[in-house]
């Protein structure tokens, strides 16, 4: 690791940074390099400017990637190797107006249908019914379940803040199943090992590559028009909420998003309601207590 990258990695620890901001962040800086061929240090500003200008123009860059990248610059420049440019001062990313893609509640449950093992299988289940972010998912621990109150504890989500989530009744049913499959200490959905026998004494969760992949797989095999990726499930639990009811604040806190302008991305139906949302999440979520079963 060069004495550069081994800097901003510090810088982006001390900011508190989850891991994937690090990772994206890190990348635009290597990227940015590899351009010129030259220490992102040693560029001038009208570099960065050309280059930034070449990912809008030239690659076509979306304006999600654009952030990324912008964002990942303006960090290295700001902390790591600061820079009084105006370029980075004057830049601006227009927000994306586009809805994602939903699936509707039978497409949800055909897909997770289809999911061939047991581990994806549950995984996704609680991804969904939990409307949980990939690595929130992946990093659940067997005590953030709290079966007294019927929550789930969800550590250092997006931004690093907590939060807790209604938890159905028969998705912790499933997790009880598939917890006695596998008995590991600390992980809901431990590393299996090669052989699919490790997971009592894993010490770490399954990667993301493995769901990422099984859940690719099923969505090829389904022929569904839509742009349908894992985070796909929590954007469906959100609109199903909705649709039955669930006030829109509610749903904020159960997203554990800082702005309701976020969550109100997903106001296909304005109803109120939501004063009996655990109701409404229990009847969403019937069927789940016997899914982890229905593919073997």
């Amino acid at each position: 690791m060069s004495e550069l990258r081994r800097r901003m990695t510090e810088d982006l620890q001390l900011r508190g940074l989850s891991e994937r901001t690090q990772e994206a962040y890190l990348r635009a800086v290597r990227k940015l390099a590899e351009h010129f061929r030259t220490p992102p240090d040693r560029l001038s500003e009208e570099q960065v400017r050309q280059y930034l200008l070449y990912l809008k123009n030239d690659c076509g860059f979306a304006p999600g990637s654009m952030r990324v990248a912008v964002s990942g610059v303006k960090f290295f420049y700001h902390f790591t190797a600061p820079r009084a440019w105006a370029t980075l001062c004057n830049i601006r990313i227009p927000p994306q107006k586009t809805l994602p893609d939903v699936l509707s509640r039978p497409e949800v449950r055909q897909l997770l249908a289809a999911v061939r093992t047991r581990h994806n299988r549950a995984y996704l289940w609680t991804v969904y019914a939990c409307g949980l972010r990939l690595n929130e998912g992946l990093h659940l621990q067997v005590a953030d379940l709290d079966s007294q109150r019927m929550m789930l504890h969800v550590h250092r989500g997006k931004g690093a803040k907590d939060r807790f989530i209604l938890l159905p009744q028969e998705l912790l049913a499933m997790l009880r199943r598939y917890w006695l499959e596998h008995r590991n200490p600390r992980w809901l959905f431990p590393a299996l090992g090669r052989g699919r026998n490790q997971g009592g004494v894993a010490d770490k969760p399954m990667a993301e590559a493995s769901v990422q992949g099984a859940w690719k797989r099923v969505v090829d095999q389904s022929g569904l028009a839509k742009s349908v990726s894992i985070h796909t499930l929590r954007h469906s639990y959100a609109s199903h909420l909705i649709e039955a009811g669930v006030g829109l604040r509610r749903v904020q806190q159960l997203l554990g998003h800082s702005s309701l302008q976020t969550t109100a991305r997903y106001l296909h139906v304005t109803e109120p309601g939501g004063e009996h949302t655990r109701q409404i999440i229990d009847q969403l979520m019937q069927g789940v207590g016997a899914a982890l079963d229905a593919g073997a």
